[in-house]
Order: C-alpha cells, then structure tokens, then sequence
C-alpha cells in the first residue's frame, strides 16, 4: 500500500484522539439500537429461507417481498413500504413518488433549496419535453434555509398563501452544497409545523444518505414519505440494486399506482432472486453505516491536522454519511479522488477524471472501486470539478478498508505540495 509509519503514526494519533472524545462510542451506540430495531422486525415477521424463494413474470403472491416491505415499514416506524429491485436509483424512487403524489395543478414546494442536481430534469429546471413535472402541469417552488435550518415561519408563510402547495419537499442530505445536513428531529419539526396549517400536505424527504445514522428516521417524527436507494445506506452494502419508498398507507397506495399502474399498485412485480440481498443487506445496514461513519469522522480529523477546510468537524453528530473537504484546486480535488480509488479493493489500478456525466451540469469526477457499480456506502468520494474544489467523500465498508483509502488520498495530496 506504500503507507509510510509516519502516515500509520498519525493516524494512530487521530484514532487516539477520536477515542477519548467518544466519537466513535457515540457511533456505536446509535449502530446497537438501530441493529436492536431490524432484528425485532426480523423475529416478528418470522423470516425464513422461504422468504428467500424468487418468483418469475407477475410476481402475485410473492411472500418474500410482501414481508420484507413490511418489515422495512416497521423498521422505519411507518404503516407501508414499497421496497423493489427494479428501482434503479435513489433519483427514480425520487421520480416515482414525486409523480404518485401530484397532479396537474399542484405545487411541489422545496423547503431546502434547490434539490439535488439529477433531479433538475425531474422537475423541468433544466429540458425541455422530457415529461417533466413542469411539462404535466405540475408548479416548482422554493425557500433557502435559514441558519442551516428549515425556515419554519418562511414555510407557514408560503403554505396559508399558495393553496396549490400539495407537497412539502426536504432533502435531508448537503447534496454538493456545504450546510448542514437535517437530523430526523428537525424534519419531524418541519413536519409538525407544516400539518398544523395543512394537515392535507404531504411531507416528501429525500432520506439518502441519511438511513441509520440517528436512531430514528424521519416518519418516525411525523413526515410523511422518506425515499432512498438499496446501494446507499439501507442497502448494507449488501443489495446490488434497488430503491425503497416509505411512509403512510395513503402515501403508499397512490405512489404503488406509478409504480406499475393503476388498479395493480404494489400487489405484482417479481423478485427474479434479488430479495435475499436485500434481506442480508437491511440485516447488515446498521453495522455497515457506522463504518461509513467512522471512516468519514477519521477523514475529517485527518484532514483537519493537514490545514483542509472539512465539513462537518469530526466531533459534530452526524445524520447522513457524507464527509465534505475543501482541496482548494483541481489538482488536490483529482488528487484526493485518485486516492480514494487507490484504496478501492475493485478498480485500483485506475485513475479517475473528470466527464460530463448525465444529470449533472458540471463536470464531475467520480472515484468508487465498488463491488456495485455506483454503491455509495462503498468507499467513495465525488466533486463538481469546479472551485472551491470540493471532495465529498461517503462510504467504507469497513473502518480498516476506509482508513487505507483516506490515508493513500491524503499521501498523494501530500506529495503534490
């Protein structure tokens, strides 16, 4: 791995000092309750190999899905769940329950800004006749947060004004902005306020990345629907595919219905042999965000010795995956990037660059040595080849495997100055 012990000393020193704080215990403890809830869930369904047996052409009756949709309602302490392979990303799940829920007239009103880039498209921020939300008729608007917060008196404003708002929408994660990301107390907050002045209002959250990092998600505390992908945090590492979308019987049953079509909902669609992983991947998610955690609290105390802006600092709680690091130039962004992937078990041997990649409107690089193809919760870290040149790095299987990559990225960058 050509790591130096000056390199293995450091981050002796960082893990030291990691320790003493409690960060990392603080990590494990929310892990253990989290693993405590899915286990539950587990023995209360009662899995068995049986719910591991795939189903072929419509899918009527498969009894491994049906369970495990349960079971991920129940782990997010929710009525229902729409859990499929044939999701193929975080952005469709988006899509698909963005589409359920308004109609021709409504309005979709953002609450944290601009959302995440690939979904432009999706609303019709940028294209033309995709079949966009715009092009059905469908209203966009936004607010800035406030502070790093929601703006709860800007959204009252907005929601007794605009009767046409028929969805609430918050993205939990930073996306490639640098704020904080929301807890899942701070969304329930949001929730409250925005069902006291309209109790018809749905509550939409984009939840990827932030699956298992706080003890409880976000329907836990009131919202309405959470979104996220198998390859990210709910998926353990373990799901090669798929998406899940979570929420009220109401909320579930309309988005079931763009899901395959009116009348059938979520009563068809095979398994085709991918319900197992993603059993195994639910079952492991808990244990598997902590050491996603860990490794981008590592990063950010590393980094932080080395004179880089981080976001947030290794100390603060966290409530999704993502570690931000500001390299200040292109070089260090691709250097960082090439590091990352250096330390990737698949893929090693190659070096990153950047490309204008579908749905975003910069050029990004992408550094990811997956198991996956394009799995999150693996090692891996993604910028806007733009400044300030920022890294924003999510993953690591393991904390060991996560730290090698960080401490590559870090030598690389070291040796560039």
């Amino acid at each position: 791995m050509k790591i130096n012990e000056k390199w293995l000393e450091t981050a002796k020193e960082v893990e030291k000092e990691l320790s003493e704080k409690g960060v990392f215990q603080r990590l494990e403890d929310i892990a253990f309750r989290n693993q405590m809830r899915v286990m539950d869930a587990f023995r209360e369904f009662q899995v068995s190999e049986s719910h591991f047996c795939p189903t072929t052409g419509y899918g009527y009756d498969d009894r491994g899905r049906d369970t495990l949709e349960e079971i991920f309602a129940r782990v997010f302490e929710t009525e229902d769940a729409i859990v499929r392979h044939n999701i193929i990303s975080g952005t469709q799940a988006l899509c698909i329950g963005l589409f359920g829920i308004l109609r021709t007239g409504d309005t979709m009103f953002s609450v944290t800004g601009k959302p995440y880039d690939t979904l432009d498209e999706v609303i019709g921020l940028r294209g033309e006749g995709m079949g966009s939300l715009k092009d059905y008729g469908i209203n966009y608007k936004e607010i800035a947060m406030s502070g790093g917060d929601i703006d709860i008196e800007a959204m009252k404003k907005q929601l007794l004004e605009d009767s046409s708002i028929k969805m609430v929408y918050i993205q939990r994660s930073k996306g490639y902005a640098v704020r904080p990301t929301l807890s899942s107390e701070q969304i329930g907050k949001a929730a409250q306020a925005a069902h006291e002045i309209r109790p018809d209002v749905y509550v939409f959250v984009d939840n990827c990345y932030g699956e298992f990092c706080d003890e409880h998600e976000p329907t836990y505390y009131g919202a309405d629907i959470i979104v996220g992908s198998l390859i990210k945090n709910a998926g353990g590492g373990m799901a090669e595919t798929g998406g899940y979308i979570a929420g009220t019987k109401k909320a579930i049953e309309l988005i079931s219905y763009r899901l395959t079509t009116p009348g059938i909902g979520k009563e068809a669609g095979a398994s085709l042999g991918q319900t197992k992983l993603m059993y195994k991947g639910l079952f492991y998610a808990p244990h598997t965000v902590c050491q996603a955690l860990k490794t981008g609290v590592f990063a950010a105390k590393l980094f932080e010795k080395l004179g880089y802006d981080i976001y947030p600092i290794a100390e603060e709680e966290r409530h999704d995956i993502i570690q931000t690091i500001t390299l200040g130039t292109k070089e260090g962004l691709l250097g960082f990037c090439a590091g990352i992937q250096a330390g990737s078990p698949v893929d090693s041997h190659v070096t990153p660059e950047a490309w204008d990649m579908p749905g975003y409107a910069d050029a990004v690089v992408m550094a990811a040595g997956a198991f996956t193809s394009g799995a999150s919760i693996e090692l891996s870290a993604d910028g806007p080849v733009k400044a300030p040149y920022t890294a924003y790095l999510q993953g690591g299987l393991t904390y060991e495997s996560g730290k090698i990559g960080i401490l590559l990225a870090a030598k690389i960058i070291s040796e560039q100055e």
